[in-house]
């Protein structure tokens, strides 16, 4: 009984052609507005910016980081969202314009945590806490905040009223420099404004739905 139990789990083992790993942005369910499921793609010891491959959904080197740019938390994105019209109208509302569109990415994520998290290509639950409001050009960047769930330092934590000022403005400073390229006068990043847990909950539900709208739309092109 023992040798036909070790035999049958072998031979799941070896089922190699019905596994798969699942796409990072696709397969992966990204949790509600109130708790997450962030799909990490940098982590602040690296010294490459690694990016998700959207067609095949590996990671993928994006650029080396030339200058001392250090990205002060986990950084990823929520799967199944994306930056379009329902949530640039929230930009637009803040702004008072009309023009502003979604960058076409899914929508990023700051998860922070007081553990030393080494590498990336990992999944974690995270709470949005708020949000830093950025125009990439003329397209709406936003990057959520949240925190790890259970963290020891930030896992009570429910506002980005309550995280020190010192930590918001690193992200301010991080999201609003990154792009630049020493030497050129002109910043690509433009910092707005920051909201709280609310306004974050509402941005991430906006770009679930804007995700929605465009699988629909792929459907109807088949």
């Amino acid at each position: 009984m023992g040798e036909e139990t070790e035999r049958r789990k072998t031979k799941l083992y070896m089922n190699y052609k019905n596994t798969h790993k699942a796409h990072p942005w696709h397969g992966i369910d990204p949790g509600t507005p109130d708790e997450v499921r962030a799909f990490i793609e940098i982590v602040p010891t690296d010294t490459v910016k690694y990016e998700v491959d959207k067609a095949t959904g590996y990671l993928q080197v994006d650029r080396p980081q030339k200058f001392s740019n250090i990205v002060p938390s986990l950084y990823g994105f929520l799967p199944r969202t994306y930056c379009a019209e329902k949530m640039a109208e929230l930009t637009n509302k803040a702004l008072a314009r009309f023009d502003v569109e979604g960058d076409g990415d899914p929508l990023d994520i700051c998860v922070l945590t007081e553990k030393d998290v080494t590498h990336g290509d990992i999944i974690v639950r995270a709470r949005p806490i708020g949000g830093l409001r950025l125009l990439d050009h003329n397209q709406a960047d936003d990057k959520i905040i949240a925190v790890l769930m259970n963290d020891a330092i930030y896992g009570e934590m429910t506002d980005i009223e309550q995280l020190p000022t010192r930590i918001v403005r690193r992200l301010i400073h991080y999201f609003t420099t990154y792009k630049d390229i020493p030497g050129e006068h002109t910043s690509r990043m433009r910092f707005v404004s920051i909201y709280g847990a609310d306004v974050a909950r509402d941005v991430i539900a906006r770009s679930m739905e804007d995700y929605q709208n465009l699988i629909a739309e792929e459907d109807n092109k088949e």
